[in-house]
């Protein structure tokens, strides 16, 4: 369970998010959602350590994870995708998945890969070929599994559909939502199209100015006629 109690957080001086809280648990799909500028990746960011946390905590099965650098608490089983440079371009896939696989084993390392490219068998042919020459959705899904080969508790994604082609969009998060169904994975995704992150989505919420607007189910914010139009943009056919 990854829980976010009371968070104000934000970058040195310039707090972005106020008195925030969240939950995640193992095999659901929490999705965060709001407006540009809402706080949702900065959200993610102080989960991951990389904000400065004025008040409230962050834990992971009941650890506190505040206070931590970035890179104990990666070390802890939590992984954070960002929106942007989640790959090395200039290197192979192979070498990516290499970086990211500095925390194991070389006994565990080809075991691990062998079981990540199953979730995604089209990076077989694009092993030795560098990233930069390879579309965003097969980079999309290299980050993946650069993820995946950690064996992560938690995984975070900041809009992994943006950019991609809608083919791609949809095979990602067909795998986000699996990861959390059938790997009892906890993942959080924010996501820029809401209707169709809420769709396959458990718990949900919404940011509004850097504060919590709404925490329940996503069933219950798709179908919420003010905030899903004022907030999300999405029409709710009246009943």
């Amino acid at each position: 369970m990854l829980k976010v109690e009371g968070v104000s957080s934000g970058y040195g001086k310039l707090q972005i998010l106020s008195d925030v809280s969240m939950e995640a648990a193992p095999g659901e799909l929490t999705i965060v959602v709001g407006p540009n500028g809402s706080g949702k990746s900065t959200l993610l960011k102080t989960i991951a350590g990389l904000t400065n946390i004025y008040k409230g905590s962050v834990s992971m099965d009941g650890k506190t994870l505040n206070g931590h650098p970035s890179h104990v608490i990666a070390r802890s089983g939590l992984a954070y995708l960002p929106q942007t440079d989640a790959v090395f371009t200039q290197l192979s896939v192979t070498e990516n998945f290499k970086m990211a696989a500095y925390t194991v084993s070389k006994s565990d390392y080809e075991a691990r890969v062998k079981d990540s490219l199953g979730i995604f068998p089209q990076l077989n042919s694009y092993l030795a070929s560098k990233v930069v020459n390879l579309s965003g959705g097969e980079r999309q899904m290299v980050a993946m599994t650069m993820a995946l080969l950690r064996k992560p508790k938690v995984i975070m994604f900041d809009e992994p559909t943006a950019n991609l082609s809608p083919k791609y969009a949809t095979q990602v998060l067909k795998t986000i939502q699996s990861l959390a169904k059938e790997r009892q994975m906890t993942i959080v995704l924010v996501e820029q199209n809401a209707r169709r992150a809420l769709e396959i989505g458990d718990r949900a919420y919404l940011l509004v100015g850097g504060r919590n607007a709404f925490a329940g189910t996503a069933k219950e914010l798709l179908a919420h006629q003010e905030l899903a139009k004022l907030y999300l943009g999405v029409k709710v056919a009246s009943a």
